[in-house]
């Protein structure tokens, strides 16, 4: 029998199933063929290595008990719903009571017999009485091998009705192990599972299962966690080296005189070494005749713009032209203004292009793009419409790049004979291993330094009770002549809910700093763009103190001399945009302040994301801790890129094998860039198997 029938074979042919249990994993789990089933790992082993005696049930500190025990008595109690089957359980040691809601006819057979079972059940304490809830029961045979592990799988309520509980698993994973025996052919080299130590796929798909013992339950996750990982990396480096091959990019030949004026005369600091090593990156790529494709990747603070500022002046020095595209129009307003203001006196023609751009000025300023007059646009979506049309089109920049799809993204690529070269940032720190794997086929530039005199925030947590010491540090910093903000959550589900505490906050705070010695701004969702635009810039131009605000300055509002962000309800933020929402501040020369307001009672989540702002200022670290408490499935961007869709690999916890399985990928790849070599025909065959299934994925960039 050839091995795709039996991957690829329904699982209306596995034996145990029946026609009802089929269909729920059909339309419940979407497990359809042999292959689904074999990839449905448990989530969690129960360890049965431990047998209770019964006399040591009281004084033991787990919840759930096994023993080894026989019944000396049963009886029915209660009726209707209430109905239950009580047994009296004994050994050696004791007796204990067991009690059962369901099976009840089944169980009054079972429990006639004298023989010894295995009760596996929580512990429940009424009165100082203990007894076992709804014990998993099976006979006792002293010959046979009890599996010590048994897995758990993810359930639903209507599965376990039908009979899918973890004992009908296990039966179906014998029976499926015994269809298609050694039949499963291996779909790593021999050179990769001697590179990593692995066990065969067979084994590993047991072991994941079926696990003997511990020492191969972890193999078996090692092996195919590194089959996950490494084919994910050989898709996005192949994806990578192929996009080089083909997509020939604008060979820029030198720096070009624009450029050098700029740093000798127009640079109002000096690069930190991180920016230095980063614009000399984007040079590399762009001197070498390929299209760049790079992320890059910075902290609040950490100078991407000027970062994209030298990129795009490169390409402008050179003969073509420059876009940068914000995902909001005040971020592009607020490019825009820092742009012009860097490039004065330098010749250079900025303008700006938005949703709100009057159809008059729209209509001269394509006719200046088109005959070249405009050596750089800054813009929002309304750049990527088709009637924007450049005449030559160099370098283009997206900020804020995740909030940016892939259809969007590709329009760029329509705006010239040959894609430009692009450069997508990510004022989100993203950990490493999530870059590595969502943004894979990029190459990814890291501005890991902040500029030098640039104070770290001093970031303090204080709950609701003690607001009146926040207001009077308010009133101590807005003396100084310092300025203010105060968020507010806005959560779509309880919108309304949100914007009451929005107005009573405000309200609150006006009557603590009343006109006319104190202003107060405020912005919210609900406010019209020309009503939000007219209160920031009042904040902006120092008219007012205090603004009042929801997340709607996350990104896009610059004002060094705001020096406290007063964060309310911080315990329903998630670490990175408490993160952002700290960048706000710390803009300017002075010292600045983050004021984390929560709740008196916290969870353990909410109370490590406090901890964890209150400790650090380092957005790569408080990436990495929001990958541990998330998860890679709420992060930011993960959900529309549809590649991350990993099974048992996880980004935070198996950081190490990721790398390893990028290494070694690049090193496959380096000497065999189409995998022709015959010694990867298997990872060739897996890979086109992979794209058969889910499509393009490889192509999110």
């Amino acid at each position: 029998m050839s091995i795709v029938p039996v991957l690829q074979r329904p699982i209306d042919f596995l034996k145990g199933l029946g026609p009802r249990r089929v269909e729920a994993l059909q339309k419940k789990l979407g497990i359809y063929t042999y292959k689904d089933l074999l990839q449905y790992y448990p989530f969690r082993y129960v360890d049965k290595t431990l047998f209770h005696k019964i006399n040591t049930i009281a004084t033991t500190e787990a919840t759930m008990v096994q023993v080894i025990a026989k019944v000396r008595s049963y009886h029915l109690a209660g009726t209707g719903s209430s109905e239950r089957i009580v047994a009296t359980l004994f050994d050696e040691t004791g007796e204990i009571e067991a009690v059962w809601f369901q099976g009840i006819k089944w169980l009054q057979e079972v429990l006639k017999k004298t023989n010894a079972f295995i009760f596996y059940g929580k512990i429940n304490e009424f009165n100082g009485k203990y007894s076992i809830g709804h014990p998993e029961i099976e006979e006792y045979n002293k010959h046979k091998i009890h599996s010590p592990l048994e897995p758990v799988y993810p359930s639903t309520e209507y599965l376990k009705k039908i009979g899918l509980d973890n004992k009908a698993w296990m039966k179906a994973f014998e029976n499926l192990f015994a269809t298609i025996h050694e039949e499963l052919a291996e779909n790593l080299s021999p050179e990769v599972i001697q590179h990593f130590g692995l066990l065969s796929r067979i084994q590993a798909l047991k072991n994941i299962h079926l696990p003997t013992n511990f020492i191969l339950l972890e193999k078996a996750k090692q092996r195919l966690k590194v089959e996950e990982l490494l084919l994910i990396q050989l898709r996005l480096v192949t994806q990578n080296i192929i996009r080089k091959e083909i997509n020939q990019g604008f060979l820029l030949k030198e720096t070009g005189a624009v450029f050098t004026d700029f740093i000798q005369n127009n640079l109002p600091f000096s690069l930190t070494n991180a920016q230095k090593r980063v614009v000399k990156e984007i040079w590399q790529d762009m001197k070498a005749g390929k299209q760049m494709n790079r992320l890059l990747q910075g902290d609040v603070g950490s100078g991407k713009t000027i970062v994209a500022l030298l990129a795009m002046l490169l390409g402008i020095g050179n003969g073509y032209q420059a876009c940068i595209i914000a995902p909001t129009e005040i971020l592009a307003e607020q490019h825009f203004q820092s742009l012009q203001e860097l490039l004065q006196g330098t010749g250079i023609t900025v303008d700006i292009l938005t949703g709100s751009t009057k159809k008059a000025y729209r209509k001269k300023l394509h006719e200046a793009l088109q005959n070249g007059q405009i050596h750089l646009l800054v813009g929002t979506h309304a750049i990527l419409e088709p009637t924007v049309v450049f005449q030559n089109l160099g370098v283009a920049v997206i900020d804020e790049q995740h909030r940016f799809g892939v259809a969007q993204r590709s329009k760029l690529w329509q705006k010239n004979t040959l894609p430009p070269h692009v450069l997508v940032m990510s004022a989100t720190p993203i950990p490493r291993t999530l870059a590595m794997t969502l943004y894979g086929d990029l190459d990814l530039s890291i501005l890991d330094e902040l500029p030098p005199g640039r104070k770290p925030i001093k970031t303090s947590h204080l709950y609701e009770n003690s607001r009146l010491k926040v207001f009077g540090f308010m009133r101590e910093q807005i003396a100084l002549g310092r300025q203010i903000y105060i968020v507010y959550p806005l959560i779509e589900e309880s919108e309304t809910m949100d914007y009451s505490n929005l107005m009573e906050g405000y309200d609150i705070v006006c009557n603590r700093f009343p006109m006319p010695e104190y202003q107060v701004s405020i912005v919210h969702g609900k406010m019209n763009s020309v009503q939000k635009e007219f209160e920031m810039q009042r904040f902006v131009k120092q008219e007012t103190q205090i603004m009042v605000a929801t997340t709607v300055i996350e990104v896009g509002i610059n004002v060094p001399n705001a020096s406290v962000m007063v964060i309310e309800s911080s315990e329903r933020f998630g670490l990175s945009q408490l993160h952002q929402l700290r960048g706000r501040v710390g803009r300017g020369a002075d010292q600045s302040y983050c004021v984390l307001v929560t709740g008196n009672k916290l969870s353990a989540d909410a109370k490590f994301r406090v901890e964890t702002m209150t400790s650090t200022n380092d957005g790569f670290e408080i990436a990495d801790a929001d990958l541990k408490l998330r998860g890679m499935g709420d992060l930011q961007g993960t959900q529309q890129s549809g590649l991350i869709r990993l099974r048992i690999a996880d980004l935070s916890r198996d950081a190490d094998l990721v790398e390893k399985c990028r290494n070694l990928a690049i090193t496959i790849l380096q000497e065999d860039a189409h995998l022709l070599l015959p010694k990867n025909t298997l990872l060739k065959a897996t890979l086109e198997d992979m794209l058969s299934e889910t499509g393009e994925w490889g192509k999110i960039s």
